[in-house]
């Protein structure tokens, strides 16, 4: 059981078993479906024909958002 803490501004960190489990990056949208006195929680996917920068993904890697995040 993977669990995380609610804090006083009714935040949570998502665990990083959770996040590879649904290969969630940072910018994803996250759905929460409520099953009676549950929720589940699913990456929304994302259309690529939306996204102006998708033909660019090579370019979309930690290094690169790190050496290029200031321009």
């Amino acid at each position: 059981m993977i669990t995380s803490k609610l804090t006083s501004k009714a935040q949570t960190t998502i665990p990083q078993p959770v996040r590879a489990a649904l290969h969630l990056v940072e910018g994803d949208e996250i759905l929460y479906a409520i099953e009676g006195d549950r929720v589940v929680l699913s990456r929304v996917a994302r259309d690529q024909s939306e996204d102006p920068f998708a033909a660019f993904s090579e370019w979309d890697s930690d290094a690169d958002r790190r050496a290029y995040g200031g321009l």
